[in-house]
């Protein structure tokens, strides 16, 4: 059973891995788009911004891991790819296959397992 601070500092990292992931989609978009130069293909408020938020969620866990388990980190930074995935698809258009909705599925199983002590 967890107790509500490991709860609360698992929340920090589970919200800081969902910023990363918001983030990864800013510089994605910016990357798909024509510069005028290399300059202004990496200095422009998009790209800095998200890379501002990847520094945020550095020290978000950095926090989380005064409470979190080493081993137990890896397990909630996992869901990034749950946060990738939809937003692929919702955003990107990518298709998803069978086998990501597996992989996501397993993703979740683990997390649930690891999470409850099943």
């Amino acid at each position: 059973m967890m107790n509500t601070t490991l709860l609360l500092y698992s929340g920090i990292m589970l919200l800081g891995t969902f910023i990363s992931a918001v983030s990864q989609v800013i510089l994605k978009k910016e990357a798909q788009k024509e510069h005028a130069s290399k300059l202004k293909e990496y200095l422009n408020f998009p790209v800095m911004f998200a890379y501002a938020l990847f520094f945020l969620t550095t020290f978000m866990c950095i926090v989380a891991y005064q409470v979190v388990p080493l081993s137990f980190g890896p397990v909630l930074e996992s869901t990034s790819y749950l946060y990738v995935t939809v937003f692929g698809v919702l955003i990107f258009h990518e298709k998803i296959t069978a086998k990501k909705v597996i992989a996501l599925v397993l993703i979740l199983s683990g997390i649930f397992i690891y999470s409850f002590g099943i």
